[in-house]
């Protein structure tokens, strides 16, 4: 029985749409059970007599968003988060889903979970949309870590590599560095050196990609420094939140001849907006930790929630966090 450990009091919409995907996700994951974190008296009414593998642990704190990450670790240790964190360190639960804190929550990946022996940092990794596939790409760091080393932009190639072959179904993925040019001598000395470690690699390394290329669907693995990363993901949600919401607009805003040509186009609409539906893709994992962590956007809904529930069972039914460990530990 795989067992997920949730923080259910983080997010907007907790722990409301929390409780609403766990109880979608376990009627579809039969070998699965589901611990809830938090309020128990708000949780247990939600849940209803439907307890069949879902277990609810009552905590009496909560880490909010403008909690400095590694005070509140400390300092609120009766929190939905630390505690579906300490469940997962003594092996009560196999991983750690949350909504809430970005920082606090890869700070319990590392401080309380504990890192891979063999990865000097783990890396932060969502799924991202790509214009002629419904596969997107992974994109690794955006945010785990300020500065970055050569070394460990490639081993975190290595881990997305993993994740992309056994959780998407990507054979041989192709490998792409994150560059302000496609020769290999640009970029600074950590981009340089970073380069030279990919094309040295048994990885299928296809070189530099520009930030205007990500989208093309030219790379299934784009590794980068959790600084410039980070500030391309925001960009890419950004854009991609406010073309959506400026074509319905206008489609629906300008008159009636407007909203006859949408509906003429409903379907082709359909289709836009599904390809860079981030939810079907699940949540960011930080990978390089002792079991799989996973956050998911804070305004996360019912559905996006329950990809990720989906997601978080792919990941431990492929066990790839015991193949990660086998691979850098050796390697170390």
């Amino acid at each position: 029985m795989r067992i997920i450990a949730i923080d259910a009091m983080g997010g907007e919409n907790a722990p409301k749409a929390i409780v609403k995907a766990v109880l979608q996700a376990k009627a579809e994951l039969t070998e699965t059970k589901f611990i809830l974190f938090g309020n128990a008296k708000q949780i247990n009414k939600l849940v209803g007599s439907d307890k069949d593998r879902v277990e609810v642990v009552a905590t009496t704190e909560v880490i909010n968003d403008e909690d400095e990450p590694v005070k509140a670790i400390r300092s609120k240790k009766d929190s939905s988060l630390v505690v579906a964190a300490r469940y997962v360190k003594e092996g009560k639960a196999d991983a750690l889903l949350s909504l809430g804190n970005t920082g606090a929550l890869l700070s319990c990946g590392i401080f309380i979970i504990g890192r891979i022996k063999g990865i000097a940092r783990p890396g932060l990794m969502p799924t991202l949309p790509v214009k002629n596939s419904d596969d997107g790409f992974n994109m690794i760091d955006v945010g785990a870590n300020a500065k970055s080393k050569p070394e460990y932009i490639l081993a975190w190639a290595r881990m997305a590599v993993y994740y992309a072959e056994k959780v998407r179904g990507i054979a041989n993925p192709r490998v792409a560095l994150l560059n302000n040019g496609a020769e290999s001598d640009k970029g600074d000395d950590v981009h340089q050196a970073a380069y030279q470690l990919l094309l040295d690699s048994d990885l299928n390394f296809v070189g530099n990609i520009e930030g205007n290329e990500l989208l093309e669907g030219n790379a299934d693995v784009v590794a980068t420094d959790g600084f410039t990363g980070n500030a391309v993901l925001k960009n890419i949600e950004g854009t991609s939140s406010v073309l959506i919401h400026l074509l319905k607009d206008s489609l629906l805003n300008n008159g009636l001849k407007a909203k006859v040509g949408a509906l003429l186009i409903k379907n082709a609409l359909k289709g836009l907006i599904s390809k860079f539906d981030t939810a079907k893709y699940g949540g960011a994992v930080l990978l390089g930790v002792n079991a799989p962590v996973v956050k998911t956007h804070g305004r996360s809904d019912q559905r996006a929630i329950y990809f990720t529930l989906k997601q978080i069972d792919k990941i431990l039914s492929e066990k790839i966090i015991d193949e990660f460990k086998a691979e850098f530990s050796a390697a170390e």
